[in-house]
């Protein structure tokens, strides 16, 4: 068994044992509990700013090759500002948190047949890696350890991801958790002020440059060795400029062989 398989396995009896202790119903409603059909995929609330679309597109681009290569049957999903619903409340809205951004291992990424509008947690089971919230403000929301209500505490004592992360975009900084013991334990930062997200096997950290023609300090990802994770018009960037390269290389090496007097262009 793999070790992001046996994370999984070793927290599930736990999640099942709380989730269900915090349905706002009576046991004998247990197999009634809605699915994902059944619940509202939105609050209606509005989109912290203006930055935090493109910052997900990043995120999610840049990764899904090593989610390719962790995952070679594709079962796993990502989530951009979507519920995740961890406790039946009226309105049943209240009963979910909409991380920013947040990945699950193992799970199929579509129903058959349908689309996901939200995460279930007493459906799926399986909880989320790690999820990531983007603060416009001081953060203190996304510290909130209040019972029931605070964004920290939901995560760390109900839907346990193994990795939180909090992003405060007006410092450009970032925070890291891990689950250790069934609570968050900060991390610290190693030589390159990444922060190590070991059951990735990815790092996670601050980049300055350009992406979507502006530039600005984006959150992104780094491979085990300290390279930047590229997304899709990097890639094609990458390979334009090789290409380019080796054009200007071919043409220097046939001026040279002219020079010596070597048709470079006979056969």
């Amino acid at each position: 068994m793999s070790c992001l398989s046996s994370r999984i396995f070793s927290i599930l009896t736990n999640i099942v044992r709380e989730v269900r202790s915090m349905v706002s119903q009576p046991s004998t409603f247990a197999c009634a509990l809605p699915d994902h059909t059944q619940l509202p995929e939105s609050d209606g609330t509005f989109v912290k700013n203006f930055q935090e679309h493109p910052q997900s597109v990043l995120l999610t681009d840049s990764i899904r090759p090593r989610l390719a290569e962790l995952h070679p049957n594709g079962h796993y999903a990502i989530g951009q500002d979507c519920g995740i619903y961890w406790r039946l409340t009226e309105p049943p809205e209240r009963g979910a948190e909409a991380p920013d951004w947040f990945y699950v291992p193992d799970v199929v990424p579509l129903p058959p047949g349908q689309y996901r509008r939200s995460y279930v947690l007493w459906q799926e089971l399986i909880p989320p890696l790690i999820v990531l919230e983007f603060a416009s403000g001081d953060g203190i929301e996304e510290r909130d350890t209040t019972p029931y209500t605070g964004k920290f505490w939901i995560y760390e004592r109900v839907i346990r991801p193994a990795y939180y992360g909090i992003y405060e975009v007006q410092k450009a900084a970032v925070e890291v958790y891990e689950l250790v013991a069934g609570r968050y334990r900060r991390l610290p930062p190693n030589l390159h002020g990444h922060f190590p997200i070991a059951l990735m096997g990815v790092e996670l950290g601050i980049w300055q440059g350009r992406y979507m023609d502006v530039e600005l300090p984006w959150l992104r990802w780094w491979d085990a060795d300290g390279q930047l994770l590229l997304c899709g018009w990097e890639q094609v960037e990458r390979l334009e400029q090789r290409a380019e390269l080796a054009e200007q290389r071919s043409a220097a090496l046939a001026q040279k062989l002219r020079e010596l007097g070597v048709d470079p262009d006979q056969p």
